[in-house]
């Protein structure tokens, strides 16, 4: 077990900068060209990483749910055809990979069944994401654990038991937890940013948190209680089509999350009272001894 997992190039625990992700997921709505504005915006807001999501739908959409028809950007398809409109293929992945390399941006993906581990495999991801749908999946996470890569365990919809089977099945090499509450946009009174230390003190790995709020304040002050990575949505537009976007960031709004976290960073200090050189002028000029 290690309080600090290193994802690529960068170290991600206690006393390091605050690991940022943001994550596209299906918000490029089966579109190359959006997933690229949204990786071009995630690296001028100065992000450390951008996420996608990879499933394979005729393993992941549950029987019943197959044929069920909605209204989409295709027209009125059933949410299995839907599904596959949004999953991108070998051809987009590598184009995403191609396009990450020339810019300098890491990418990673939320992986819903084993078959997409092993798609992804190809590109040696610096790390794979379980997303809180699939927490319970332990046949997913044996097969994770034993690529060796950095494990993301994402805890929405989970107790705390069903988080502690996962642990036992991942082990703590190589794990982040992070903190979540799955409704989209999730409401003020259900994050509970509590969680943050609470699972700080039950498991001796680095904890992060995925938020779904709108806004920013509850992602900055999770890093104030202890959130070593942070994970949010990001858009080109809130109101574009998506079951995702209304709860993500437009790309203004991360570039401000981003000054946001580094500067609350710089501000929390070491808890050790002292005082400071620039504090000397006002203590010669002002302080009063009876």
């Amino acid at each position: 077990m290690s309080e600090i997992v290193r994802i690529g190039s960068r170290q991600v625990g206690k006393g390091q900068p605050t690991y940022i992700v943001a994550e596209i997921g299906i918000n490029h709505n089966g579109d190359v060209e959006i997933a690229r504005q949204l990786i071009e915006a995630a690296r001028h807001a100065g992000v450390d990483a951008v996420k996608f999501q990879k499933r394979t739908p005729e393993l992941c959409v549950p029987p019943e749910q197959r044929g069920q028809m909605r209204d989409t950007p295709w027209g009125y398809i059933s949410y299995l055809d839907y599904r596959y409109k949004v999953e991108f293929s070998r051809e987009e992945y590598s184009e995403i990979n191609r396009f990450c390399k020339q810019i300098g941006m890491t990418w990673f993906a939320s992986v819903w069944d084993e078959q997409s581990v092993d798609f992804l495999a190809d590109y040696d991801p610096v790390c794979y994401k379980v997303p809180s749908a699939s927490l319970t999946d332990h046949k997913l996470l044996r097969h994770l654990h034993q690529t060796g890569k950095p494990v993301i365990l994402s805890t929405g919809m989970s107790t705390m038991d069903q988080i502690q089977d996962a642990v036992d099945v991942l082990g703590l090499d190589n794990l982040i937890i992070t903190h979540a509450t799955s409704t989209y946009p999730c409401e003020p009174h259900e994050l509970n940013l509590r969680m943050i230390p609470t699972l700080e003190k039950k498991f001796p790995c680095p904890v992060g948190y995925s938020g779904h709020e709108v806004g920013l304040i509850p992602s900055v002050v999770a890093v104030s209680l202890g959130a070593c990575l942070v994970e949010r949505h990001i858009t080109l537009d809130r109101a574009m089509w998506g079951g995702d976007q209304a709860a993500s960031v437009e790309p203004g709004g991360f570039e401000r999350l981003v000054k946001y976290i580094r500067v609350t960073e710089q501000s929390m200090g070491d808890g050790v009272k002292k005082v400071y050189e620039s504090e000397m002028p006002s203590l010669r000029k002002l302080r009063r001894y009876q």
